[in-house]
């Protein structure tokens, strides 16, 4: 035993020597400095929410949910449809009808009780009817609506002067504001829910005939024709559409901008119909694919593809190749900036241009005119002719094509039918005015085809027959 215990000592001994002369004559020196940094930790304590709020302060939406909810009405419409027909029922010569009741919500903006709703919330109605917030039930009349906005105004008869909402301007609303939407979701009277606005002029359609405000406010089925609210209790715009696969609110609502929808209803008032104020051009939002095709370097506005004749923007001077970049100093990146708020305006209104032509800036006014013009479907926009037109293609009555449908024009352009011709009769009716030819149009038959007599620019008479 005392052996071992004297080799293991032996052992230690001798390695700590070994390792002492490595240490001391073998390895290099190295001056190594370590170096500490201090760091102090950022701790919040559960009750610090007023250093929160310093930071940063969230909007008080009581006020403005309180004041709106009084404003925004619970609608029914009574619809009849028909039902599936047996064989009973065709033997009687017997057709079922039955009720359907549909919901949605109201804006009241007025005292004495006119309301804005959706256009699809009172369509095919047979009765109407309005719950207030203090539950009182009065039967409604439409007063006028506009399918193309999808905004229509009823009347009440109250016995009371009723709460209304007050008109913002959409226009100015923007990007990460706080919104209020009020309605009646699933038959749940006085909802509110809050978000924010995510993005603004969304055109859902793709013909660049809408100019939607986009928000994550919730909105469901039973919401169309509710308030959109800003903080300050101002109504920016009607909830119209929900953006969804399930028929339910998955994150994006849609809502027709203020401006549009008050224009709307003060045109119903005092015209009994919509006055739409036209620029007179076509043409197509830039980016980069774009603007490499035409070769130009700009990828933000409206490319001007062509101008209407006789129109204000032909009038004022506007060319073709022209990029629109705002429109009264609302920037203008995409077609539903521009036809958004030449919505909100009326024919003879003069709108302020701002455009690019030659890498050079330009402001141009534009008074806005009455469209003349309709679309005939296969062929494209026709309008009224003047006496020249007429005279040159030696013609006695007829309506001027003035642009080619996008889709076949390349097939009336190898037949030789151009801009210009003149169509004098639809299926087998002469025809002198554009209203002729709608009158034609409503008439006809889905069945029917479609013949139509024209004569093209260089005074050639043809005829064509669509089925």
């Amino acid at each position: 035993m005392k052996k071992i215990l004297t080799l293991v000592f032996v052992s230690a001994i001798g390695g700590l020597v070994t390792l002492g002369a490595y240490k001391l004559f073998l390895e290099e020196n190295k001056n190594i400095v370590l170096t500490t940094a201090e760091t102090q930790p950022n701790f919040l304590t559960t009750n610090n929410v007023s250093n929160l709020k310093n930071n940063y302060e969230m909007p008080d939406l009581t006020t403005a949910a309180e004041n709106s909810i009084n404003t925004v009405v619970h609608v029914k419409n009574l619809a009849v449809s028909s039902g599936e027909m047996t064989l009973e029922d065709l033997f009687y010569g017997r057709r079922q009808q039955r009720a359907q009741i549909g919901t949605g919500s109201g804006v009241i903006i007025t005292a004495d009780g006119y309301i804005v709703t959706n256009n699809h919330v009172i369509d095919n109605s047979q009765e109407l009817s309005v719950t207030l917030n203090s539950n009182k039930t009065y039967p409604a009349k439409i007063v006028g609506s506009d399918p193309k906005t999808d905004i229509a105004l009823l009347k009440i008869e109250a016995d009371e002067k009723l709460p209304y909402a007050t008109f913002g301007d959409s226009d100015q609303v923007k990007i990460g504001e706080w919104v209020l939407a009020v309605g009646n979701p699933f038959n749940l009277t006085s909802t509110v829910t809050a978000g924010i606005i995510s993005a603004k002029s969304r055109d859902l359609s793709g013909s660049n005939t809408q100019s939607f405000i986009q928000t994550d406010a919730a909105v469901n089925p039973g919401n169309s024709g509710g308030a959109l609210i800003n903080t300050n209790g101002e109504l920016i715009g009607i909830n119209t559409a929900i953006s969804s696969q399930t028929g339910s609110y998955i994150g994006y609502s849609f809502a027709v901008p203020s401006n549009i929808a008050r224009k709307v209803i003060e045109d119903i008032m005092e015209y009994g119909n919509v006055q739409n104020g036209i620029l007179g051009i076509s043409g197509g939002a830039l980016n980069s694919g774009f603007a490499e095709k035409i070769g130009i370097n700009d990828t933000e506005g409206v490319y001007v593809d062509s101008v209407v004749e006789d129109s204000g923007a032909e009038k004022a001077g506007i060319h073709k190749g022209d990029i629109i970049k705002e429109i009264d100093n609302i920037k203008v990146t995409k077609f539903s900036d521009l036809t958004g708020h030449l919505s909100a305006k009326r024919p003879n209104d003069v709108v302020h241009l701002t455009i690019s032509r030659d890498g050079s800036l330009k402001t141009i006014d534009v008074t806005l005119f009455k469209n003349n013009t309709i679309s005939l479907p296969l062929v494209g926009q026709v309008k009224n002719t003047k006496p020249e037109d007429l005279k040159k293609v030696k013609a006695t009555n007829g309506i001027k094509i003035v642009q080619l449908d996008t889709k076949y024009a390349d097939y009336w352009r190898n037949n030789g039918v151009e801009e210009g011709s003149i169509i004098t009769s639809i299926n087998d009716v002469k025809i002198k005015t554009i209203e002729d030819a709608q009158n034609i149009l409503k008439d006809k038959s889905s069945y029917e085809s479609l013949r139509i007599e024209l004569i093209n620019t260089n005074g050639e008479k043809e005829r064509y027959n669509f089925r």
